[in-house]
């Protein structure tokens, strides 16, 4: 059969590595295609710049219209990244009726639903695994391998900068901001990190790994997301005395006919698989009714894990050209007339357990009246720890982790706490994940 011509928009880092990949393994990925899949055309911002692979063979332009719109070209490759100009890029190759790989979860996950329509009329396909979980072939695991099972929810460490800085605050001591900066020198953060410690990144993941989990439509606008800027030191340290790990997950959970899209700073059991996950590497968990948990884990990033779910794609697509479009795989898993939109949970739904710590005047009863106001609520406790004041005179933390209970009625019991005139303010509150391993 005639090579497939791969048009690649992007020669960075990741997009070096793919170039690279093709060429190292190009027998084992022709013996899996069933073909010869080769980039004839590439799309770069400096003509001049050194590059980290090999580019015999393969047309550089500064424009990347040029390549999407060249007749020969079979499937676009993009990753350049963003938004609008990866939005207007795609969506040419689709109404070409070209094939589409890409790496860009912020597009998926903002206007992968017209993506997606545009590419079913068009009768293409557009594959995505690289945009979640980097190496982690998490998408295919939930879409196919997993898709005789109900799942029920899915959480995973899915931005692995935030889970390094998470790490070096555990073992090496650091605040956040010390440890941000050593991400950066090391290059897991950007210049500018705010889509990764504001969670930004991981819910765009999340919108795309909840979509096809559950069957409903892409829903990023309406994830509860929160970072992990606001994290302490000490509270790493409390959460460890009670037996716990801070995480920084996204979780999606079914929940009496709705369903929880939600990014935040967690406390899990030491004990569980997540908690152990440590440094830049990525895991997620998914629990299907037939299977039960399962795991996923390794490298959330690099030019070598995420071109490897890049070429994986593009040998999936090779395959599905083939293929009658009734036949291929649907992009969210579900069949497009089965795509559901169920409601999205806010905040004050979420079942959960909850962490707070609360600095409190250093006086008699203060603390039953905390434990007063927590059984006026109906909230029950899980763990509590007092830290006394070093000095006479200065305020005392209390430290409690509830068991599981309706969000709404914990900030129910904050509003009321907020009335003790005992209490200070700066109430730290996280989550406590509530999964099976």
């Amino acid at each position: 059969m005639k090579p497939v011509n791969v048009g690649l928009l992007g020669l960075g880092t990741v997009g070096a590595g793919t170039v690279n990949l093709l060429a190292n393994n190009a027998k084992e990925i022709g013996r899996r295609a069933g073909r010869v899949v080769r980039i004839t055309h590439a799309a770069v911002q400096n003509l001049d710049k050194p590059r980290e692979c090999p580019t015999d063979g393969i047309t550089l332009t500064t424009d990347p219209f040029a390549v999407v719109n060249d007749p020969d070209i079979d499937v676009v490759l993009e990753l350049i990244g963003g938004e609008d100009d990866a939005y207007k890029l795609v969506m040419a190759a689709i109404e070409q009726g070209k094939h589409v790989v890409t790496a860009n979860k912020h597009l998926i996950a903002l206007h992968g639903n017209e993506i997606f329509a545009a590419a079913d009329k068009h009768d293409v396909v557009v594959t995505f695994e690289a945009a979640v979980a980097g190496g982690i072939p998490i998408i295919k695991a939930i879409r196919e391998g997993l898709a005789a099972n109900h799942i029920e929810w899915l959480a995973g460490i899915i931005n692995g900068t935030g889970n390094f800085i998470l790490s070096q605050m555990k073992f090496e001591g650091a605040d956040f901001a010390e440890a941000l900066a050593e991400a950066q020198a090391l290059g897991y953060a950007e210049a500018d990190p705010t889509f990764d410690v504001d969670g930004i990144d991981a819910a765009h993941k999340l919108a795309i790994l909840g979509s096809i989990a559950f069957g409903i439509p892409l829903s990023f606008d309406r994830i509860y997301t929160q970072g992990i800027r606001g994290i302490h030191a000490d509270d790493i340290a409390y959460a460890e005395e009670m037996g716990y790990r801070i995480k920084h997950l996204g979780i999606a959970r079914r929940n009496d006919g709705s369903i929880e899209l939600r990014v935040h700073p967690t406390l899990v059991s030491e004990k569980a698989l997540l908690a152990n996950v440590e440094g830049e590497k990525n895991a997620v968990m998914v629990y299907g009714d037939a299977v039960g948990p399962t795991v996923y884990y390794g490298a959330g990033a690099g030019a070598g894990p995420t071109a490897s779910a890049v070429v994986a794609d593009l040998i999936d697509t090779v395959r599905m050209m083939s293929v009658d479009p009734t036949g291929r795989v649907p992009h969210l898993a579900f069949q497009p007339d089965q795509i559901t939109d169920t409601p999205i949970l806010g905040n004050e739904g979420f079942f959960c357990g909850h962490y707070f710590r609360v600095q409190v005047a250093d006086e008699p009863g203060v603390m039953s009246r905390i434990t007063g106001l927590l059984a006026q609520h109906e909230i029950s406790i899980e763990a509590i720890l007092q830290k006394d004041p070093e000095t006479a005179g200065d305020d005392a933390l209390i430290i409690i982790v509830t068991k599981p209970v309706i969000e709404g009625q914990v900030m129910k019991f904050f509003d009321s706490l907020d009335d003790l005139p005992e209490t200070r303010p700066g109430l730290v509150h996280m989550r406590v994940a509530q999964f099976e391993d």
